[in-house]
């Protein structure tokens, strides 16, 4: 064995990768459970690349076709309702262990420097995940499945000049048809997810380059022993992944207990009219997006003009990109920064689960307006993030990191 693991180092440095990587990659010791969700996050990408290529093996991708061969996977394919499960419950663990990823990032500031270009690579990655997933959900050609991407590519012809030629290439054809279909099938099963192997790499590297941040939002690089090794931090492994073993087998239960007893989630995951085959002459009576995508519906409902809307639906993304200039405080942490900071973040996160709890309502003239003073307290914690930020007064920071 020892003989082989030479041969390999000699023609590839894969101890050294592994080393450098995880074996003694310095990890921060003062860990708590939000920094479990970046390992759930690989974990849940697994999940959806197993069974998505098993899945691609039964589906036809054609409208007669499509919804067929979903109830044969369902009910004809040994263990393929099984699967179909497990990728359409990795769809919503995916982005819920996103979302609380992201939160965690907005915690302790592990966006700001030298962390810039590791934020921007996470939220590139969600980038992709949208749209990843919104071409998956139209593969199931379902009512919800065609008249939502109906709905959703219908807003492009709103942008002047080229928005009807940017409808129709997207779409392939003058409706959603079977080109729609095709066109989906194959971004959704090579293109996009080839991009977000190669993104989820450049994250893994960005963050192994500039090192991991801690509750604490201070550099364990500042303090080294003798050896170079830093003061605060311990080897990845085994500390960290026998904690992420842990916290992956809890993970787990509750995935599986989804899986096997809540599959379509209370019609979170699964909607019902997308147990029936897409009818182009029949209208679903609520038209809504999967639960992941609501916040940003709301927001695009809320504005009257249908080109406004997918402005602030555009602007509520491209805001998180430029997260690290807009936040111009020295202190990181949540922990050692202001009450205005804190209600800010507390405000913020009220409103995008009030925006998303409104996408999934039917519209009315009180939701309305509830979901334009949530988009309201959306953008501005950004605003208010610019302007205190240069100023706030925080408490003082600890040279090394503290355990609470």
């Amino acid at each position: 064995m020892k003989s082989l693991i030479r041969w390999l180092d000699d023609r590839i440095p894969m101890t050294a990768t592994y080393k450098r990587h995880v074996g003694q990659y310095p990890a921060p010791k003062n860990f708590n459970i939000w920094y479990l969700f970046g390992s759930l996050a690989l974990l849940v990408l697994f999940n959806q690349l197993f069974t998505g290529v098993w899945l691609t093996m039964s589906y036809v991708p054609t409208t007669e076709g499509a919804f067929a061969s979903i109830e044969y996977l369902m009910r004809d394919v040994e263990y393929g309702w099984l699967l179909r499960y497990m990728h359409s419950t990795g769809a919503t663990a995916f982005f819920a262990v996103i979302y609380l990823h992201m939160f965690r990032g907005l915690l302790y500031g592990s966006y700001q420097k030298p962390r810039e270009l590791l934020w921007i690579f996470g939220m590139l990655i969600f980038l992709v995940m949208m749209a990843e997933a919104f071409m998956g959900y139209l593969l199931p050609w379902g009512q919800m499945s065609y008249w939502g991407a109906q709905v959703i590519i219908s807003l492009f012809g709103a942008i002047p000049v080229i928005g009807d030629d940017l409808t129709l290439w997207i779409r392939g054809d003058y409706v959603v048809s079977g080109a729609t279909l095709n066109r989906f099938f194959a971004l959704h099963v090579i293109a996009l997810p080839l991009i977000m192997v190669v993104l989820i790499f450049l994250h893994l590297i960005a963050l192994h380059e500039v090192g991991s941040n801690n509750p604490d939002g201070i550099e364990i690089k500042k303090y080294k022993d003798d050896d170079g090794w830093p003061l605060d931090g311990i080897p990845f492994h085994p500390y960290y992944t026998v904690k992420d073993v842990l916290g992956i087998a809890g993970f787990l239960m509750l995935f599986c207990f989804f899986v096997f007893f809540m599959p379509e989630g209370g019609g979170l995951m699964l909607e019902s009219p997308n147990f029936e085959a897409a009818n182009p002459l029949k209208t679903p009576e609520h038209i809504t997006p999967v639960w992941y995508f609501t916040p940003f519906y709301a927001m695009l409902r809320a504005v009257p003009d249908k080109l406004g809307g997918i402005v602030v639906m555009g602007l509520s993304i491209a805001l998180l990109f430029i997260l690290p200039w807009l936040d111009r405080c020295k202190v990181k942490s949540v922990r050692y920064r202001s009450g205005y900071h804190k209600f800010n973040l507390m405000q913020f996160s009220v409103s995008f689960i009030a925006l998303g709890v409104i996408g999934l309502l039917p519209e009315n003239t009180l939701l309305k307006w509830c979901a334009r003073v949530f988009t309201c307290g959306y953008f501005g914690f950004f605003i208010a993030l610019w302007w205190y930020s240069k100023r706030e007064p925080t408490k003082p920071v600890p040279e090394r990191v503290t355990f609470k």
